[in-house]
């Protein structure tokens, strides 16, 4: 039989898609306020995968990453997944989110995103939120699963997360 141990706290990696940049500077400075001091802010890249936000976000849609110094526990996901739910409600206009906020946890070994829809290889966490395992770290750099987003998959948003990796790992 195994030992109960404490888990090892985790990097806590927010992916922003903004469709009005101009309200960039202000989200940063509410997630800082909920999250605390960010550690790196990526550049804004095209966000050309899909279309699926395209009507409820408006157009043309872009997607950074934001990684927060303070390590977190993992058993809080859900809790930081309705805390940017309620960040992005409050972004809302006219019945438009500009403003789509994903957040997980990296840890040496797996990129974790919060989600509110539930499927068969998601695995509930509590209040409606459910946990995904997105990448897989392997041989030096995350890799995708079958499930895995194809932007998520992209070597674009793989590197980013493998940098944010590093500073996680000098963390620790």
């Amino acid at each position: 039989m195994g030992s109960v141990r404490a888990f090892a706290p985790e990097k806590l990696v927010v992916a922003v898609l903004l469709s009005e940049p101009q309200l960039k500077e202000s989200l940063l400075a509410e997630l800082e306020r909920r999250f605390g001091d960010p550690d790196w802010v990526s550049s804004e890249l095209p966000f050309d995968y899909t279309h699926y936000y395209d009507e409820e976000m408006g157009t043309p849609i872009s997607r950074f990453f934001v990684s927060f110094r303070r390590l977190v526990e993992p058993q809080r996901l859900a809790e930081i997944k309705t805390a940017t739910n309620l960040l992005e409600d409050s972004f809302r206009r006219e019945g438009r989110r500009p403003v789509n906020l994903d957040p997980g946890l990296l840890s040496l070994g797996r990129f974790v995103l919060a989600s509110t829809k539930p499927c068969a290889h998601r695995i509930p966490l509590s209040g409606g939120i459910h946990a995904e395992i997105t990448l897989l770290y392997e041989k030096g750099s995350f890799r995708a699963v079958e499930w895995t987003y194809p932007d998520y998959a992209s070597g674009e948003y793989r590197a980013i997360l493998n940098r944010i990796r590093a500073l996680y790992k000098e963390q620790l």
